[in-house]
């Protein structure tokens, strides 16, 4: 009988969660990563087929621990996603307007985002190229494709996720392996941000985020994407 696929996916709180429940709906399995215990806790209660592991993807050896244990007791490893969010910031949202940012600003929006994905990026794709299969993901904001005013910090983070990205695609590709880059250029409708009083095409619903990811997952590699940008039908469309 063959085993079931297996998905590991850090951050499982919003979006991360939604890719989960997607992928066990799929008939695949499921390791969902986070920081915290209460948020895995609520993650099991919805999903009981899901398996969990506490785990910090800015430490590298928790990274490479959440990966062997997919494959040891899961017994294998055919998608990696990076849904992992911002981590530590400071000040304004997207670090503030460049001219009025203290010096430590950078490492407050960088600090947290950029190292998660260079070490989700770099070892799952050694895990996945050993395997000469697979699919590797990485979750970005609007700011990955373009600087806006106030967000400059931010950006450097994405943008740099992005370079990533492009470069791991291009690496992996005659390994057989597809990465790519999953833009979520808008508000993602969350616990933390219901969208009061706004409709609801203003947003992108965690499931949205979740379908994309499915797409780019089970894509044959005659045809791999390897940036797809989803924009919520409520909001401006900037090329």
């Amino acid at each position: 009988m063959q085993r079931p696929p297996v998905a590991v996916v850090f951050g499982a709180r919003t979006s991360g969660r939604a890719i989960v429940a997607e992928r066990l709906a799929a008939g695949w399995r499921a390791l969902a990563v986070a920081r915290s215990e209460e948020t895995l806790e609520r993650l099991r209660a919805e999903h009981p087929g899901a398996v969990t592991m506490v785990g910090d993807a800015r430490d590298p050896a928790s990274v490479e621990a959440v990966l062997a244990h997919a494959q040891d007791e899961l017994g294998g490893l055919e998608l990696v996603v990076n849904a992992v969010g911002g981590g530590a910031r400071g000040g304004p949202f997207g670090g503030g307007p460049l001219i009025e940012a203290p010096p430590d600003r950078l490492d407050a929006w960088v600090g947290g985002f950029l190292p998660a994905a260079f070490h989700i990026l770099r070892l799952g794709g050694r895990e996945l190229s050993a395997r000469g299969t697979g699919t590797i993901l990485q979750l970005a904001g609007g700011s990955a494709r373009r600087g806006m005013p106030g967000r400059g910090p931010w950006a450097a983070a994405q943008f740099a996720t992005r370079g990533l990205v492009q470069a791991l695609a291009q690496e992996l590709r005659p390994l057989g392996v597809h990465a790519a880059l999953l833009v979520i250029d808008g508000i993602i409708q969350s616990e933390r941000n219901q969208m009061a009083g706004r409709p609801a095409r203003d947003s992108v619903s965690p499931e949205d985020v979740a379908r994309a990811a499915a797409y780019l997952t089970d894509q044959s590699p005659r045809g791999w994407t390897h940036e797809l940008v989803v924009t919520p039908a409520g909001d401006a469309w900037v090329p």
